[in-house]
């Protein structure tokens, strides 16, 4: 059987009508018994590039031994007209992370989904050394194991000290070579918690949300920076609770 954490990524695709847009990662939250796929907010919604979607539709697997075996999940992003995910902002502004509720009863039986939940949450500023080995783990340019729908790790290390917020907002910065389609990735960590041995042993740190670069490089000289934007997760258990 495939590690527990490929189960708990999922790759998103969004549609306005039937027309498909775009390509991007998401992955599931666990709070009180209730069930939410994460991912950017400019997944959903992004009216600068005129990205406005109302439906996104998630690969879950349903066996955990033929993985070949999976289902497209469609799901609404508007009901009424209102909006059916939940975004917040904090004292920086507005955070590029989205929670959407899953309907439990409507999976596909036999769905195989591994959720992360608050004990997976990195709360303790400094206790975790610049540099530390990450994985974001997720669907860049769409790219996967197309015959078993599995995501693909790339390697990451903590570029800023993490529990201090870079420029003021609510990030922190992985030093990886990342894509389009990683947006809404999450940003994991071993574990040594025992807690976390048995069903998923990683530490959910943040959640990817787009390159960053310099302005005024130049082009020609000098390379990309090779840094991204990771949301601090601890903002799911705002977005996941009651």
């Amino acid at each position: 059987m495939a590690e527990s954490v490929l189960f708990s990524a999922a790759r998103v695709e969004t549609f306005l009508g039937p027309k498909g847009l775009t390509n991007a990662s998401g992955f599931f939250f666990e709070n009180e018994s209730r069930l939410f796929l994460i991912t950017s907010r400019h997944v959903l919604i992004d009216k600068t590039s005129k990205h406005l979607p109302d439906l996104i539709e998630i690969e879950l697997h349903v066996d955990a031994v033929n993985l070949t075996l999976t289902t497209g999940f469609p799901v609404p992003l508007y009901r009424n007209g209102m909006s059916l995910w939940r975004q917040a902002e904090d004292s920086g502004g507005g955070i590029d992370v989205a929670a959407i509720e899953l309907d439990r009863a409507a999976l596909p039986h036999a769905s195989v989904i591994r959720a992360f939940t608050p004990a997976h949450l990195q709360l303790q500023e400094g206790s975790i050394e610049l540099g530390s080995p990450l994985i974001i783990l997720g669907f860049p340019l769409g790219f996967h194991d197309t015959l078993h729908r599995l995501p693909v790790a790339r390697q990451a290390s903590l570029a800023s000290p993490f529990g201090i917020r870079f420029q003021g907002q609510g990030y922190f910065l992985t030093d990886a070579r990342t894509h389009r389609g990683t947006s809404g990735a999450p940003v994991l960590m071993r574990s040594t918690d025992r807690r976390h041995q048995a069903a998923l042993p990683w530490k959910l740190l943040g959640v990817h949300s787009s390159r960053i670069d310099m302005g005024d490089r130049d082009q020609d000289l000098d390379d990309p920076l090779a840094l991204n934007c990771a949301w601090y997760a601890d903002i799911l258990t705002t977005l996941a609770s009651s």
